[in-house]
């Protein structure tokens, strides 16, 4: 299934994400005449993926990609995302 926001929403998108087997979940534009399948739950669950990466780009290692290798750059990835679970889950005791 493909997940993608409006910016993705044309005919030839659709048909060629069709062409591949897979189903688009893309939320339709207003002006477009025919209905489309669409769930709103999987959008969201969308949403705060991308929601997730604008976060872990505020860190200056994920943001320039600093760190060459493959391995370095995903612990940094890693450190972000702990920092953001951490700073969320802060316990006010």
């Amino acid at each position: 299934m493909l997940l993608a926001d409006r910016g993705y929403d044309s005919g030839a998108c659709r048909a060629k994400v069709e062409a591949q087997g897979a189903a688009a979940n893309i939320r339709p534009l207003s002006h477009r005449t025919a209905p489309t399948v669409f769930n709103k739950r999987n959008d969201k669950l969308r949403n705060r993926i991308e929601w997730f990466f604008t976060k872990i780009k505020h860190f200056r290692t994920v943001a320039t990609r600093f760190d060459k290798h493959d391995d370095n750059f995903l612990a940094s990835v890693k450190l972000a995302a702990i920092r953001l679970w951490m700073r969320f889950n802060e316990s006010v005791s």
